[in-house]
């Protein structure tokens, strides 16, 4: 739907009641008449509203439709006025309640008809006047239904590289932390511009090309994690897969090599399993998602409560997240109806020991709602609308101090992200706080990001979304000792090539020959000065 603001002068608005009641079509009348809207004419039935508006000198601009009328109800009069091609806008008015009002709005706009909203019966003057106020806006829908593309375009168009991707940012309710990035693509058409996903997805899922479209998808994200990596910024991805994906044994095989291959852990990948279709083998499928979960993929259910997503899913297979969708959250803070499907959707989760994200966070509202809901996360236009890749650095630094200043003014600041620097960030694992402290504050002023773990269980719990320029350990740790964790990474295609400065308060030759053959870049003995640290740091980073 796009809006074009424009301003309306209210004597010009042609409008059409309709009402079977002859009492409620004065005082409709009279309210239209106090609010400057002069041109006004009333119908006591549908079949007499539409032989006015066939016979209108002008174009009705708005009509106020009764719902409940004999002969022909105004649900019936709205699929007449279809078959018209109304160009105005509908308010609904009606003694029904409201959850009977809120599904005929669904209707009208299902069939592309402007809806303004809904009055009950008794209708007052405060109620209509912040309807009237929305014709200052002129709508146009353009259902994505009128534009179908074929297998051929869209095939020219992913060979062609006229799809890209774009990113949208979960973060953490709590703390403001990026849990993750959605991978969300798009298609930039030659003649109709941007195209949204739902309206080819479908197209390569019935034409056999959603693998190759998944390819070009998964290859450009992968190269755009490289460049957030090249700036020191590790941030997990989640991707969508199709069920067309899934209907194969191999992707699980297959998509493990992918991820191994560009150094991400399998913990840093959501796979978002949106149900829009029923799948064709369910056995395969569901071996397919057991072995990527097996693989510590993290899964997750999107939209749920949509498509042919349901309880059978979730009993079925091991999602570890669970997505709400934005038409069960987006104003569930003043609708009821919205708010017991929400608090329903996210109860199930929990139970069921499941991460639970919030979609559609479209106001500040909405993200104070889930926040006292206990949600886990949030997604939505509030928090960031999708961007492109090279746009995610800049907005990391500005939702930071957003996050500090404004939603989470309690969180701890140095949470929320690892800033970028010029030279990169260096990991420091010291139990020592003294040292701890003395190495940060040198290799800060060598214009490094310091990240510092006091224990080996906190340095392996950041290395699990942290990709470090280079890491100081000490050898001396209480628990797991720093050559463990070295002989740990060295282990891992992550972590394998890293550069690794051991740290030990003993310069015994067997401690530093042990330490050089198990992986470590270089060695510094207890205690050291600035010079011999910079000059180790400087020895062992590629130039």
């Amino acid at each position: 739907m796009n809006q074009e603001a424009s301003v309306v002068d209210l004597a010009n608005i042609n409008t059409l009641v309709i009402d079977d009641d002859a009492f409620m079509l004065k005082i409709m009348q009279r309210i239209l008449h106090v609010n400057g809207i002069a041109n006004v004419t009333c119908c006591d039935t549908a079949q007499g509203g539409l032989d006015a508006l066939r016979q209108a000198p002008v174009p009705i601009d708005l009509i106020l439709l009764d719902l409940n009328m004999p002969e022909m109800d105004g649900i019936q009069f709205v699929r007449q006025l279809d078959s018209e091609s109304f160009k105005g806008s509908i308010i609904l008015i009606s003694g029904e309640d409201e959850r009977m009002l809120i599904s005929a709005e669904k209707l009208i706009a299902a069939r592309h008809i402007g809806i303004l909203g809904h009055l009950q019966k008794p209708v007052t003057q405060e109620a209509i006047i912040p309807l009237l106020k929305q014709l200052g806006a002129k709508t146009t829908f353009i259902p994505s239904s009128l534009k179908n593309y074929s297998a051929e375009s869209l095939a020219a168009a992913i060979n062609g590289g006229q799809l890209f991707n774009t990113y949208q940012p979960i973060v953490s309710l709590k703390t403001g932390k990026v849990s993750c990035v959605e991978v969300l693509v798009r298609w930039s058409h030659p003649t109709d511009g941007l195209v949204g996903p739902d309206q080819f997805i479908p197209v390569a899922e019935d034409n056999n090309l959603i693998d190759q479209l998944a390819s070009v998808v998964l290859t450009e994200a992968l190269a755009q994690h490289k460049k957030w990596q090249a700036l020191s910024l590790h941030i997990p991805m989640a991707i969508n897969v199709s069920m067309e994906n899934l209907a194969s044994l191999e992707f699980a095989d297959n998509f493990s090599k992918i991820m191994a291959d560009a150094g991400l852990l399998t913990k840093d990948i959501t796979l978002e399993i949106t149900e829009s279709r029923a799948m064709k083998d369910p056995m395969i499928t569901l071996d397919t998602l057991a072995r990527l979960r097996l693989k510590r993929f993290v899964l997750s259910i999107d939209d749920f409560g949509t498509g042919h997503s349901s309880l059978a899913q979730l009993r079925d297979i091991p999602f570890d997240e669970f997505k709400i969708d934005k038409s069960f959250v987006t104003g569930a803070w003043a609708d009821q109806r919205i708010r017991v499907m929400f608090e329903t959707s996210l109860n199930l989760a929990k139970r069921l020991s499941m991460k639970v994200v919030a979609e559609g966070i479209e106001s500040e509202k909405d993200w104070e709602f889930v926040r006292s809901a206990q949600c886990d996360y949030a997604q939505g236009y509030f928090i960031s609308k999708p961007m492109a890749g090279d746009a995610l650095p800049k907005w990391l630094t500005l939702w930071g101090e957003r996050v500090r200043r404004e939603l989470l003014p309690e969180a701890n600041a140095a949470t929320l992200t690892v800033k970028a620097s010029k030279q990169g960030t260096v990991l420091v694992i010291e139990d020592h706080d003294f040292q701890r402290r003395i190495q940060s504050k040198i290799l800060m002023e060598e214009g490094f990001s310091v990240v510092t773990a006091a224990t080996s269980a906190e340095a392996l719990s950041l290395l699990r979304t942290l990709r470090p320029a280079l890491i100081l350990i000490d050898i001396e740790l209480p628990g797991m000792s720093g050559l463990e964790i070295l002989k740990r990474l060295r282990s891992t295609a992550v972590f394998k090539n890293t550069p690794v400065i051991m740290l030990s308060g003993s310069n015994q030759k067997d401690i530093v020959v042990q330490s050089m053959k198990t992986g470590a870049s270089g060695f510094i003995a207890k205690p050291f000065d600035r010079k011999t640290l910079v000059a180790k740091v400087s020895s062992v980073l590629p130039h």
